[in-house]
């Protein structure tokens, strides 16, 4: 299988050559050529496979025969040492994706990508230099599935003051392999910083970059493997018709979720819901795609007025605004209706959700009253509530008990750089720290 841009003006890949490029040479970003189609047989039979072997068999195409079984089974098994869980309350189900080391749903793609990225490196002489814009739990989940990982290097990019202190000291105390740069500005910005990294000419003769956001394919396809689970998981309960409630940002998660359906998950629908930067929700209630800044929220995963994987959508829609509108519904809400959530969620089931996931509740809430839907909702949950302690404690009264993991990474020391939001004083950091 060969790998294009959805720029259209580069040449096909493969999954192992789009990973390391991170971003096609025309600016576009990779997908296959033609979602593969895994056969009805196995959907029909998923709720008889364990994780494992549900993400061996919708990875398999993918690759291409590009590892051997051996590989991709191996690289599948040191990835996945933990499980995703599925909890059901009394109107939907939330799919708890916070079980890994860094209590985030990141930790599914980053650990599935470093573990390539190293049987890669095993294969060619070569060191690459990870660039990572985030806003929160990415840099988290790749700083910790990169680390001391050879052949590697990770430069992460933040934004000073906008992420919470638990997710700058997960990203930012490590050293080794791995960097933080503490940016003057907003995700906007470091996004920007790194998309003009994989465009810049000279850098590109320099060094050999490639991303670990959810603009990498090797990060998006993981995030596949989980929806097939919650269908495997709801299917042993004796649900067929299912819905997924998706907290969006950069719309990765949610395309993971597309990319499943089209390769035959049996779902019926999407809802894609967000905090204040609703540019998403807007177009699928009928307005033009108009990136605008991004809106600081207290769901701060989320804080992204320009989602890279929109083009990723609309491409699995074959550029039909209608058909992608038909099968997605578009929800938003501001920081006041996230907390009400919040506390609602745990007045009436006990049950403690983070301001992204109480986001995603309240969409597919709000969903069913509008439609009627008799179909059972499946809501991602993809942050631990330990992560925005303060918010919800606040709101709920209840304190949180912090895992032993993560009082340790709150004693570390802070050793990110300081960033402005200048193009040029990052390429020159970058060729001085990384040149070979």
């Amino acid at each position: 299988m060969k790998y294009i841009s959805t720029s259209k003006q580069a040449e096909p890949v493969s999954f192992l050559e789009a990973m390391r490029n991170g971003l096609a040479p025309d600016g576009g970003l990779y997908m296959p050529e033609t979602v593969p189609v895994l056969d009805k047989a196995f959907w029909d039979s998923i709720s008889e496979y364990k994780f494992s072997e549900i993400a061996f068999r919708i990875a398999k195409p993918w690759l291409n025969n590009e590892l051997s079984d051996n590989e991709l089974q191996q690289v599948i098994e040191t990835a996945f040492n933990f499980s995703a869980n599925v909890h059901s309350l009394q109107k939907q189900h939330i799919l708890e994706l916070f079980h890994g080391p860094t209590f985030a749903f990141k930790d599914f793609g980053a650990r599935f990508m470093a573990r390539l990225f190293s049987e890669k490196a095993k294969k060619a002489d070569q060191r690459v230099t990870i660039l990572v814009a985030t806003s929160g739990d990415t840099g988290s989940a790749v700083a910790r599935g990169f680390y001391k990982v050879s052949g590697v290097n990770v430069c992460l990019l933040y934004p000073k003051g906008k992420v919470s202190p638990l997710q700058e000291k997960q990203m930012a105390t490590l050293g080794e392999n791995v960097t933080a740069l503490e940016v003057d500005g907003v995700f906007d910005d470091c996004q920007r910083m790194v998309k003009q990294a994989f465009t810049d000419s000279e850098l590109n003769r320099q060094l050999t970059l490639s991303s670990a956001n959810s603009i990498n394919i090797a990060r998006l396809l993981p995030q596949s493997f989980y929806y097939a689970f919650a269908v495997s998981e709801l299917k042993k309960m004796g649900h067929n018709e299912i819905i997924f409630s998706v907290p969006s940002g950069n719309f990765g998660n949610l395309t993971g979720g597309l990319i499943a359906k089209k390769m035959g998950l049996p779902v019926q629908r999407f809802i894609a819901a967000t905090n204040r930067n609703e540019v998403v929700p807007d177009f699928l209630k009928g307005s033009e795609f108009s990136p605008k800044p991004s809106v600081q929220t207290i769901s701060n995963a989320m804080d992204v007025g320009n989602p890279s994987n929109f083009v990723r959508m609309l491409h699995l829609y074959g550029g039909s605004e209608k058909a992608m509108r038909k099968e997605i519904s578009g929800y938003s809400y501001s920081d006041d209706q996230t907390r009400e959530t919040i506390r609602e969620v745990y007045t009436n089931e006990n049950y403690l959700l983070c301001p992204h996931t109480a986001i995603g509740y309240r969409a597919a809430d709000e969903f069913r009253r509008e439609t009627g839907s008799r179909a059972e909702i499946v809501t991602l949950a993809t942050a631990h509530p330990i992560k925005f302690k303060d918010v919800i404690e606040k709101e709920t009264g209840q304190e949180i008990p912090i895992p032993n993991q993560l009082k340790k990474d709150l004693q570390e020391e802070k050793k990110s750089i300081p960033m402005s939001s200048n193009f040029s004083e990052f390429k020159a950091f970058l060729m001085d720290q990384y040149r070979q």
